[in-house]
């Protein structure tokens, strides 16, 4: 019984670092995002579930892995929804993760991540926080239950606060929805604020069923993104808008992050555009901070 490694093909352009990757909830997440890539597996569908077995096995679990790669919390179901309030999986196995040594990687849309603030002091820790938009419309029409932006972005102000590695994820980018660059620049400078170190994009890669639930939602929104990737192909599950397109958009707002001074990665897009790794854990790898420190 061991930490389960993140396993994400290279065929879907993943080029992410050894970690493992620990979901504290099953069924699908609370905060009900249209996007949501996690219901194209069995375990990600239905109400959510807090994973209350986890508790018995995260001691035994850390003491079995190794080596001790950042672990990911997590790839499917936000650690930090609404059930965790009272459930509190997250904040027990990252306290036993912490306690034995393990770097954390805390993936969430929620500003919940603040309680757990004194736990990330123990070990190195970076917390991403994904925020699309400032824009409150567009939010509560892509993430209708997630917390509001500016929720989010005073949440990464208080971690980065206290000392501890931020990174924002603007995941997805949805063309004509969240794509506007004056709108971008207006969010990476808020991002820059709040103290975050990196800005990480994705486009948009639909899964199964998305174009369906998104026409019964919005018609007008289902027809031009039926259109735009229309070109597009199947890769692994998910719906990759032409190559050519998404070139064109990290070119556009690629400049925009650095001219923060703020590092740049995409997340599955296969070019060569970042400036740091694209999970964020570059701040947690002692061996990469030690290397970027010496380069610097």
């Amino acid at each position: 019984m061991k930490l389960p490694l993140f396993n994400s093909p290279r065929m879907a352009l993943c080029t992410c670092l050894p970690k493992y990757n620990l979901n504290t909830y099953l069924g699908s997440c609370a905060h009900g995002c249209i996007y949501c890539y996690a219901t194209k597996f069995p375990s990600f569908v239905g109400p959510p579930l807090p994973r209350l077995n986890l508790l018995d096995k995260i001691e035994e679990m850390a003491e079995r892995s190794k080596p001790k790669f950042p672990v990911m919390m997590s790839a499917c179901t936000d650690p930090y929804q609404p059930l965790e309030r009272e459930h509190e999986v997250t904040r027990r196995c990252a306290e036993v993760l912490a306690k034995h040594g393990f770097p954390l990687l805390m993936v969430t849309k929620s500003d919940l991540v603040t309680r757990d603030i004194e736990i990330f002091k123990r070990t190195p820790t970076v917390v991403a926080v994904t925020v699309n938009t400032l824009g409150e419309d567009i939010a509560g029409f892509i993430e209708p239950y997630a917390p509001p932006p500016c929720r989010r972005i005073a949440a990464l102000r208080k971690i980065a606060g206290e000392g501890i590695a931020t990174v924002a994820r603007i995941d997805p980018i949805i063309p004509t929805v969240n794509d506007d660059e004056g709108e971008f620049e207006e969010l990476t400078l808020a991002l820059k604020k709040a103290g975050v170190r990196q800005v990480t994009v994705s486009t948009l890669k639909p899964v199964t069923g998305f174009f369906s639930a998104l026409r019964a939602r919005d018609r007008e929104a289902w027809d031009k993104l039926r259109k735009i990737y229309a070109d597009g192909r199947w890769v692994m599950g998910y719906k990759y808008l032409h190559e050519e397109k998404r070139r064109k958009i990290l070119e556009k707002l690629r400049p925009v992050v650095l001219n923060r001074g703020l590092n740049f990665a995409h997340c599955r897009e296969g070019f060569g555009f970042n400036t740091s790794l694209c999970d964020g854990t570059a701040y947690c790898r002692p061996l990469l901070s030690s290397f970027r420190e010496n380069r610097g």
